[in-house]
């Protein structure tokens, strides 16, 4: 095995060192899930204000709520003391694309990979998608009583707006 991670591996040992998260909940304190992209420019407990175990975190590839974040999300809400959660997409989105055809053909000639094989629940609208997704957390039976809303952040303010 190659060294190709020994960066964050020495990151890591500093880290520990220092842990003070020793003996912390596994509940969000403040009942808190954010669902928000995987994107870099993205600081979800910064921008709000939030520390260590006050929410749940889940990213993914334009915020999305897929399938595996509604199950998650049913533990969350459950299991871990969540009833609320922010649905966060973001303004300048690689996956705010025309179509899931245009991503996949970015991906090919980016590289030449193939990955039709995959869907990545591409949203050209944000705001439309947002709306769409954050309904389908309101109207999961699964999730009654779990409040919900959509928001956009802004990366080049650091802003966030209530779209729904």
């Amino acid at each position: 095995m190659g060294g190709e991670f020994d960066d964050v591996l020495a990151a890591n040992e500093e880290y520990a060192r220092g842990f003070a998260l020793t003996g912390m909940s596994g509940r969000a304190a403040k009942g808190l899930a954010v669902v928000t992209c995987m994107d870099t420019r993205i600081e979800p407990l910064a921008m709000l204000g939030l520390r260590p175990g006050d929410a749940k975190i889940l990213r993914n590839a334009g915020a999305r709520v897929t399938d595996d974040v509604l199950a998650t999300l049913v533990l969350a809400s459950r299991l871990l003391g969540v009833d609320r959660v922010m649905v966060v997409a973001h303004t300048d989105c690689r996956m705010s694309v025309g179509s899931e055809d245009d991503l996949h053909d970015a991906i090919r000639e980016a590289d030449g990979t193939d990955s039709r094989s995959l869907s990545f629940a591409v949203g050209a609208a944000r705001e439309e998608t947002l709306r769409h997704d954050v309904q389908r957390i309101r109207s999961s039976p699964l999730l009654a009583g779990l409040d919900a809303g959509g928001f956009v952040y802004d990366v080049e303010s650091g802003r966030v707006a209530r779209v729904c």
